[in-house]
Parts: structure tokens; sequence; C-alpha cells
């Protein structure tokens, strides 16, 4: 299958680095790194191997890619107004886009600007981060979910989890919902709590104090996917992903890079919606919404 991508930052940049050296035809667009890339390449450091793409397919312009089966969106949730212009250019007939993106309702919202578009979620569980042209720095974990939202070919969803498991990204179908709210467990405290007390996931989980704050927050978010009734997002999930983050490098999350490196934080979905949504099911997250307050301060 033919590939594009979307955002050629520590997501995009390593997936779709993957796909295209496992041999897959992908194609990226990347507006500020491309003269470099093209140039360059790309270089992937990684905790499993690293390596180096040569030859790179890669384009400053939507309109100068082709028509893909795959698009894989890895821009920020702050960059999608832009999608009405960047996506459909790559767009054919079939074209399915999975949307490796942080947040609620991120799905719901691009499937209203594409009605007829079938959509995937993308869940990445990941330590990566891209600080310079051309070059990601993947420090730990890389796996991958994949949520069904609105593609019907079931098939053409079963060869994209195939490629994905082929290029060495251990990839998972999951339910949608269930996946959302399980990202959640470990995005809402840790990406918001990392900006709010200028600090890293690891200092967060060593101090006896924040660490029953951590677990707190994370309670609040299996709370409101009760009362949505979504199963399988339970205490001992808060569990598994306290210990590991235990188990991880020291790590600063996507939002705290944002916030240090003076970029437009991603509060709406990864806060505001999920708030809103509990909220209408009829379960207050008294403490995120104080977080969110917090980072919309900070974000002024």
């Amino acid at each position: 299958m033919k590939y594009g991508v979307i955002g050629v930052g520590a997501i995009g940049g390593y997936y779709g680095s993957k796909l295209a050296y496992s041999g897959q035809e992908v194609h990226f667009l990347s507006h500020s790194d491309y003269e470099f890339v093209k140039e360059r390449g790309m270089q992937v450091d990684s905790c499993d191997g690293s390596f180096h793409l040569k030859q790179v397919n890669v384009y400053q312009y939507p309109q100068d890619l082709p028509k893909c089966d795959v698009v894989i969106v890895g821009l920020k949730t702050t960059n999608n107004h832009l999608l009405p212009e960047l996506l459909p250019p790559l767009l054919h007939e079939h074209t399915v886009v999975v949307l490796i993106q942080n947040g609620i309702g991120v799905e719901a919202d691009v499937q209203q600007m594409f009605l007829d578009v079938p959509l995937i979620g993308g869940l990445a569980f990941i330590c990566s981060a891209k600080t310079e042209p051309g070059r990601v720095n993947h420090q730990c974990y890389g796996s991958i979910n994949l949520a069904n939202y609105s593609c019907k070919d079931e098939v053409l969803f079963e060869n994209i989890l195939k490629d994905f498991t082929d290029a060495g990204i251990p990839a998972a179908s999951v339910p949608y919902d269930e996946a959302r709210w399980k990202k959640a467990v470990w995005n809402m405290p840790f990406n918001g709590m990392t900006v709010a007390l200028n600090t890293r996931t690891d200092l967060l989980l060593k101090n006896p104090s924040t660490r029953q704050l951590i677990r707190d927050l994370m309670m609040e978010v299996v709370e409101a996917s009760r009362a949505l009734g979504i199963s399988g997002v339970d205490e001992a999930f808060v569990e598994k992903m306290i210990q590991m983050t235990d188990e991880m490098t020291p790590y600063s999350p996507s939002m705290k890079l944002d916030f240090d490196f003076h970029r437009p934080m991603e509060i709406h979905y990864l806060y505001t919606r999920p708030i809103e949504i509990a909220r209408a099911a009829g379960y207050r997250m008294h403490k995120l919404e104080m977080l969110e307050a917090e980072l919309r301060f900070l974000s002024v």
C-alpha cells in the first residue's frame, strides 16, 4: 500500500520512518524540515535499533504528494484546522486516515470535516521526541493500538495492522472508546502535571504527595469512563500505568515539550473535551478541572 504522513514530528516521523525502513512506500509532507530531509534524509535514534533513511519521499506542499491508500496524521491537534487544506490532495475514493493524535473527541470532529472518509484512531504508547530537523529520538516503548472509528473495510484495516507489525511496530486492534479513555488515564495526569509543576514523569512519582495526586487524577478518568458505560478501564489499569511509568526512562511528555518550546498546548482535546463529555454523563472530574484551569493560565 501507499502511505502518506502529515506531521513529521516525534510520532509521524517515527512510525512513518519505521514503515519506510521496512520497505513500504511512504510519502512525507514536511514544511519546516523539507530542505534538510530532502538533502540528508531521516535519522531515527532508537532504543530498539537506530537507522537512517537516505532517500526519503518528502514534499513541501500537499498538492505535490500522490494519492495514498493510507494517510497517517501525526499533527498536534492544535493544527487540525489545517486538515481541510492538507488532507484532500492525498485522498482517493478509498483512502483511510489514521489519526495518531492525543485526546478525546478528535475523530468525531475530523469526521465532521470529512464525512465520507474512513477514520482509524491510532493510540501510540511511546517515549519519543523531535527537537532538531530530520532526527527522531525514540527513548522507549513504541507500540500502537489501532481503534476502528469508521472504516468499514475490515480487510484494509487488517492489512494496515499487518504492515505496522511487519515494520517491527507492536500493534493491536482495540475497541475505540476503551482505547481512547485508556490513553487518557496516562495522558491527562502526566501531560498537565509536568507543565504545572515544571518537572518530569519520574520526579512526580518519586514524591509521595504527587504520586498520590497522579493516582487520584487517573482514578477520575476511570470513574468518568464508568459513567460513560465504557468497560476495561479500571483500577488495575491505573496500577499498570503507574508501574510502567516507574520503569520508563525519565521523560517530558509532549505537552511539556510544547510548553518549553513556546508552542500551543493541546488543552482542548486532552482536557476540555473529556471533562465536558464526563460532565454530560453526570460525573465531575474536579481535580482535572483544576489542572485544566492551571494550564489555561499558563498558556496565556
